[in-house]
């Protein structure tokens, strides 16, 4: 399914122990982005909603919408810090 290298993973969990609220794992999506096609999605999250796949990862979770699993089948997460800035790049 989706996997995060080790800098994505190490990314995610300061972004989490970071966290203002009490957070479990991080949200990843797909959206429809109009004219410029799909777009990922992340976000902090407190636990799963319902019909979500959740991946255990390091010491977080990873919750996937029933829509975005088979759009995200065989992605990979990457963490990208470097002099032209830092972000989460899928491949």
């Amino acid at each position: 399914m989706l996997t995060l290298t080790e800098n994505a993973q190490k990314a995610v969990s300061r972004f989490i122990s970071g966290a203002e609220e009490p957070v479990t794992g991080l949200r990843i999506g797909v959206a429809g982005g109009g004219c410029s096609g799909f777009q990922y999605t992340m976000a902090l999250e407190q636990g799963a909603e319902e019909g979500d796949t959740v991946l255990d990862i390091a010491d977080f979770k990873i919750f996937v919408d029933p829509h975005s699993v088979p759009l995200l089948s065989g992605v990979s997460v990457d963490f990208l810090d470097g002099l032209e800035g830092s972000g989460f790049k899928f491949e």
